[in-house]
């Protein structure tokens, strides 16, 4: 009987283990050390992704232009001049899509649209532009014209019309100031207009 007592002295031994043991391990310069350097990262990273918020500087507002244009004049609004106006041509109609500048303009996803006709990589969804004089789509499907006047309607919704994408020759139409922007309801193309 004399041996269950030692046993449980040892099992009582070996269960607690030494308190300075510990005291060295958790306040070792080098741990502590390592532990301020992961707080620091830490909150270095909080701070970053939660502390400071980018904010995109407003766009200038820029008068709104109304006039038809060839695609020679239409290339010049791709974004890269001064006052960094966009323009896309989509289905015939020019829009001003300066607001969306960051999708439009240099730099950005779209920016192979920006000062060009948009019409037949919207219609086939491809983000390359053609370097046609005027593409009049002739070539596309019933599903991608219907694709097309999808992009014009929605580009009538959010952005400014500016005029007409002119055919080799076409004249442009005079717009004057009293004249009510007609145009900017319909979603009909250029061609259904003079039909009219």
């Amino acid at each position: 009987m004399a041996s269950a007592p030692e046993t449980k002295t040892i099992e009582t031994e070996t269960a607690t283990p030494n308190s300075s043991f510990i005291y060295e391990i958790l306040y070792s310069p080098v741990n502590l050390l390592l532990t301020v350097i992961i707080v620091v990262l830490v909150y270095k990273i909080f701070r970053s992704k939660f502390g400071k918020v980018y904010v995109e500087p407003p766009t200038p507002e820029l008068p709104k232009i109304r006039k038809d244009m060839t695609v020679a004049e239409l290339r010049q609004y791709d974004g890269t001049q001064t006052d960094g106006r966009v323009l896309v041509a989509v289905n015939g109609w020019i829009f001003d899509v300066t607001r969306g500048r960051r999708f439009y303009g240099p730099g950005g996803p779209y920016a192979v649209f920006g000062g060009k006709d948009a019409s037949r990589g919207l219609a086939t969804f491809s983000v390359t532009s053609t370097d046609k004089e005027y593409d009049d789509l002739s070539d596309l499907n019933s599903m991608q014209m219907e694709s097309v006047k999808e992009w014009e309607a929605q580009f009538r919704e959010k952005y400014d019309l500016v005029g007409r994408l002119l055919k080799p020759g076409e004249e442009p139409t005079n717009y004057s100031d009293e004249e009510p922007e007609e145009t900017d309801n319909s979603t009909s193309s250029p061609d259904d207009k003079k039909d009219q």
